[in-house]
């Protein structure tokens, strides 16, 4: 996925079991957010982030939601931890992922394995992505968002 490219229309199942689709979108500026892993502590920090951010982001228009490969179990348990108060979808088979481009070869100690890159996508009232943040400040991520004069 790059600059102008639209969004697919399936976006995936929410944690609450929500089919969510980009039409559900359609007139609102939307933010989705690729991280890793849930209870992790840069994943933690950019949730909480934009947690914090969340009325900020919505008087600014936007919608948000957050991705990662976690089942819908563990991220219902993330959200409630930390009270996110936007939907998180459960891309286990990692099509979503796949999608974006964010599905790609990592190394970590010394071992080469296929995982999440942490990004960012602004995307447009049609479904057109406007932005891409690929270096993520975690603990800034909602002003990261709103410094971006959108």
């Amino acid at each position: 996925m790059k600059i102008g490219d639209k969004i697919p229309e399936d976006l995936g199942i929410d944690m609450n079991g929500n089919e969510v689709k980009a039409s559900d979108f359609t007139g609102k500026k939307l933010i989705i957010y690729f991280y890793p892993k849930d209870n992790t502590p840069g994943c933690t920090a950019e949730a909480c982030s934009l947690s914090e951010g969340y009325g900020d982001l919505k008087r600014a228009g936007f919608a948000l939601l957050g991705v990662s490969k976690d089942s819908a179990k563990s991220h219902q348990k993330f959200a409630e931890k930390y009270g996110l108060p936007f939907p998180l979808i459960a891309d286990e088979d990692t099509r979503l992922n796949q999608a974006f481009g964010v599905w790609r070869e990592k190394k970590m100690a010394g071992r080469t394995y296929m995982g999440t890159v942490r990004t960012t996508f602004i995307i447009d009232e049609q479904g057109i992505v406007t932005h891409i943040i690929d270096k993520v400040n975690t603990k800034d991520s909602a002003n990261q968002i709103l410094n971006l004069n959108l």
